[in-house]
């Protein structure tokens, strides 16, 4: 069976080219440097007319455009992407911490889970707790200028130190929750932990095979 995940990056699309992007189809691509996968093509999300829809178990619901998400501390990091494919690539990306939203958005005592639902139809459940670790980003920039469209512009997540398939991209809509679910690959037996564990890695930006030697976010 070829697994297949779901978010990853690329080369940087100029700003001055954003535009022109939008009108186009987007679809899985082996692309060099940095693959493309969605879970179905999908027309890219204007970031003019974007906005974050967050909601639940939380005491301040907001819809979110891109200026809002921006008015967030912010914060950049290197960070390499895993693939449960058997590759992997890295970018220094731009965002805030979940814990920025979460004091926006206030959730509840009883809230446990975030549920996240994408443009292609993707979905999947993260806890509060996982969310709230270090190096876990939503990012809306990547190689300092805005996140492409094709590798989950205007809003993704970007968790390093798990397979791909968590790091959620092309984000439309969060939900606060009590109790989580099963994710959209994990339906298919994918684990609902998606910690990446040693093996054989590709890294397609330094064009070599990579051990890595113990689980998490690898470190080359």
């Amino acid at each position: 069976m070829r697994f297949i995940t779901v978010l990853f990056v690329s080369f940087l699309i100029p700003h001055s080219a954003e535009s022109k992007e939008i009108g186009k189809l987007l679809e899985n691509e082996d692309r060099e440097g940095f693959y493309i996968r969605f879970i179905k093509p999908i027309r890219p999300v204007d970031p003019a007319t974007w906005t974050l829809k967050v909601g639940g178990l939380c005491e301040r619901p907001r819809n979110l455009d891109l200026a809002a998400i921006r008015g967030l501390p912010k914060v950049t990091q290197v960070s390499r992407m895993k693939c449960v494919e058997s590759w992997s690539s890295k970018a220094k990306w731009g965002g805030f911490r979940p814990k920025a939203l979460f004091d926006l958005v206030k959730p509840t005592s009883l809230a446990k889970h975030l549920y996240f639902y994408s443009a292609d139809d993707y979905y999947e459940y993260i806890s509060l707790e996982e969310l709230l670790k270090p190096r876990v980003l939503f990012a809306y920039e990547m190689n300092d200028g805005p996140l492409p469209p094709e590798y989950g512009g205007p809003l993704r997540l970007l968790m390093p130190s798990k397979y791909g398939y968590k790091s959620v991209k092309t984000i439309m809509r969060l939900e606060f929750l009590e109790k989580g679910g099963t994710g959209y690959w994990s339906k298919y037996g994918y684990s609902k932990d998606a910690t990446i564990q040693p093996g054989t890695d590709h890294a397609l930006d330094l064009k070599e095979y990579r051990r890595i030697t113990k689980p998490g976010e690898p470190d080359y």
